[in-house]
C-alpha cells in the first residue's frame, strides 16, 4: 500500500517511522570551492561588523566556519586579493623540470661515451687481429 512518496511496508532505521522510497543518498560529498570574488566580499562584510552576533550571522547565512575567515585573512595578509584565489597543493617549482631533465640527459651522455669508447676499443683490436690472420704475400704459395 502506497501513499503519495511514502513507501508504509517500508521500516526506517529507528525501527518505526517509514523510510522515505524516493530518499537520495550522497555517496562522496564534494569539496566545496569559494571563487576570490566571494572570499573578498565575505571579508569586507565581517570586517564592517562592528556588533556582537553580526559575524556569526554572516557565518550562519553563508555557511561558512570561523576557520573560513582565519585561513582567508592569513590569504590576503600574505598577498592581498590575490593570494584568496590560490591553488591547493604544493607550489610548482619551474626549475625543478629543467634540473631533472638536465640531470637524466647527462646521464644518458655519460652512458653514450663510454659506450663509444668501449666500441673503439673493440674495433682496434679486430683491425690488429685482422692484421696478424691476414696471409703475408709470400704464403701464397701451395706446399707441393
Amino acid at each position: 500500500m502506497k501513499t503519495k512518496d511514502v513507501d508504509v511496508t517500508a521500516v526506517g532505521v529507528d525501527g518505526e517511522s517509514p523510510a522515505l522510497a524516493d530518499s537520495e543518498v550522497v555517496v562522496r560529498a564534494t569539496r566545496r570551492r569559494f571563487t576570490a570574488k566571494f572570499k573578498a566580499r565575505v571579508l569586507e562584510e565581517v570586517d564592517r561588523c562592528t556588533r556582537s552576533g553580526e559575524i556569526g550571522a554572516v557565518l550562519r547565512r553563508e555557511g561558512l566556519y570561523a576557520s573560513h575567515l582565519i585561513t582567508w585573512r592569513r590569504q590576503r595578509e600574505a598577498n592581498g586579493v590575490a593570494g584568496l584565489s590560490r591553488k591547493r597543493g604544493p607550489r610548482a617549482n619551474p626549475d625543478s623540470g629543467a634540473a631533472r631533465k638536465i640531470a637524466e640527459l647527462e646521464r644518458s651522455n655519460r652512458r653514450l661515451t663510454e659506450k663509444l669508447r668501449k666500441a673503439g676499443i673493440v674495433m682496434e683490436f679486430q683491425k690488429k687481429m685482422a692484421e696478424l690472420w691476414a696471409p703475408s704475400p709470400g704464403d701464397n704459395e701451395e706446399n707441393d
